[in-house]
């Protein structure tokens, strides 16, 4: 089952979703200070979002929704595949290192 978040009509929808890669990072959270609010008088009100540079950062950044970049159709694409290429590299590298334990048989 799917998870249903649940979002007051007068909020407004985000405009980002949740794992959304931008020229910022990749998006790891979302929240909202309603308008009248004191974190919205002291930070803007509307949509933040949590941002990590990369997958494997421990870094965390807060941007207001206006802040966020989209990547372009060909950023989002470049990266994807580069992605892609690492993670068949390092399959082919797991497999070599299956190969040379098993001595050849990958039938136990």
């Amino acid at each position: 089952m799917q998870p249903t978040i649940s979002i007051p009509q007068h909020w407004g929808y985000p405009r980002f979703a949740l794992e959304q890669r931008t020229k910022d990072g990749i998006i790891v959270g979302f929240y909202y200070y309603p308008n009248r609010t004191e974190l919205a008088e002291q930070f803007g009100g509307g949509w933040r979002y949590a941002l990590m540079p990369h997958k494997n950062s421990d870094e965390l950044f807060h941007f207001q929704e206006s802040q966020i970049q989209p990547l372009s159709p060909e950023e989002l694409l470049l990266e994807i595949t580069a992605e892609i290429d690492f993670y068949q590299s390092q399959i082919t590298i797991l497999q070599q290192q299956l190969l040379a334990i098993t001595g050849g048989s990958t039938n136990g």
